[in-house]
């Protein structure tokens, strides 16, 4: 389940119509990203934009497993890696908080249950519960140790993976270089939304949520509207290993298997990193605590049940269609 751009609010204000407008897309972390941006000054636009996207990719040369390359992929060959990138540093110590607060429902350290789902998957097969317990053994963030000067795991068999929170982080770095560059209207797009001050027609940035995997409930999805903060959404709708969307990529590494609750949550945070994360932090969460969660980590939340039936903290940026 992702986000879209639409668009809601009042008629163009004479500072949006004298702006100009320019894009970039690229493929980055497995996936399509997307950044548009204004300026009065095409060239410094320009400028801004090529410095965003700069910043994505030495993220993405940090944290993406997708580059056999990155920081991450070479920690993981060599259990060990020195002298970590200022940014890598950064997202682990922010990711090892996250799952220090959340008691585990959030760790970086959970590749070996996704290496176990991925090798089933490829055998046609589910892992058995002997099988998950084996990789679950590998997985506790408290076995990663970090320092500024290096970064190891500390048993043979643990694996990083920063898919949960890198894009969300590279969303923040672009962002980062664009309010550097002068630029105060733009949506970044790295999986993970970052909206700023109006779009192109000089309204309010507002994005939608895809329908479930299953839609079994009548009821229509609210609109997310931008209020200045950050949005993530994690979901079971794409990467899935079982048909019925019962298992897929967003895992407790604590049980190893798939939450049964929900099919989506979408969080507004100050950050698109902390977003990122938190998203799968709820997608732990039981209904009766998911309001209750949101609030103790003073962020709000949209949750997408099984059957298509929401429910929203009171100051979600939503509007009803």
């Amino acid at each position: 389940m992702g986000l879209g751009t639409g668009l809601l609010g009042t008629a163009p204000t004479q500072a949006a119509n004298r702006l100009q407008w320019a894009e970039r897309s690229l493929i980055g972390f497995g996936t399509s990203l997307w950044l548009r941006a204004a300026h009065a000054n095409p060239l410094q636009l320009d400028a801004a934009l090529d410095a965003a996207v700069r910043a994505i990719r030495h993220v993405e040369q940090q944290m993406s497993l997708f580059d056999a390359n990155s920081a991450v992929s070479q920690l993981n060959r060599q259990c060990v890696l020195e002298n970590p990138d200022a940014d890598l540093l950064r997202a682990v110590q922010l990711s090892q908080t996250i799952s220090q607060r959340s008691a585990g429902a959030f760790d970086i350290t959970m590749q070996p249950l996704w290496n176990t789902w991925a090798t089933a998957q490829a055998q046609g097969l589910l892992p058995s519960s002997a099988q998950l317990r084996e990789a679950c053994a590998l997985v506790g963030w408290r076995g990663l140790a970090v320092l500024p000067q290096r970064m190891q795991l500390m048993r043979a068999g643990m694996g990083l993976s920063l898919n949960g929170i890198a894009q969300g982080y590279a969303a923040d770095k672009a962002k980062a270089q664009l309010q550097a560059h002068g630029i105060e209207h733009a949506l970044i797009d790295t999986g993970e939304w970052s909206p700023m001050g109006v779009s192109p027609s000089g309204q309010t940035w507002t994005l939608a949520l895809e329908r479930p995997s299953k839609p079994l409930a009548p009821s229509t999805l609210p609109l997310l509207v931008s209020d200045g903060r950050a949005l993530a959404t994690s979901s079971d709708a794409h990467t899935v290993f079982s048909t019925d969307h019962r298992h897929h990529h967003i895992i407790d590494p604590r049980s190893g298997y798939s939450p049964l609750h929900w099919a989506s949550i979408t969080l507004a945070a100050p950050s698109c990193a902390l977003a990122d994360a938190l998203t799968k932090v709820m997608f732990m969460a039981r209904p009766q605590n998911i309001l209750h969660l949101a609030r103790a980590w003073q962020v709000d939340v949209l949750a997408v049940d099984k059957k298509g039936r929401w429910l929203a903290s009171p100051r979600m940026p939503i509007r009803r269609v």
